[in-house]
């Protein structure tokens, strides 16, 4: 395997990766946002605690897309820590 099909790889991975992640974090987001509003027109008085428990769970969802995204930049610059043994592995097996 050369370095440029492992790039090749590493870039297809981190195009699907992120592109299902922020899939379904917009999912996981507009749900319950939608739940939140469904709530909130059902009971005015509850704005409150229904606003601060929506944030807190969409920034639970939006750090799962951030995770992906880290995991994505890790794949694209390389920075594997198994990169030169894989490598060297490739390289002993093409021979």
């Amino acid at each position: 395997m050369s370095v440029i099909e492992l790039f090749m790889a590493c870039a297809t991975a981190a195009g699907f990766g992120i592109a299902i992640a922020a899939f379904g974090c917009g999912i996981g987001q507009g749900l319950g946002l939608k739940a939140a509003v469904e709530g909130i027109a059902r009971n005015p008085e509850s704005s409150g605690k229904v606003t601060v428990t929506m944030l807190i769970g969409l920034a639970m969802i939006e750090s799962l897309c951030i995770y992906a995204l880290v995991i994505s930049l890790m794949l694209l610059t390389t920075k594997m820590p198994a990169l030169d043994a894989i490598m060297g592995l490739a390289g002993a097996a093409g021979h």
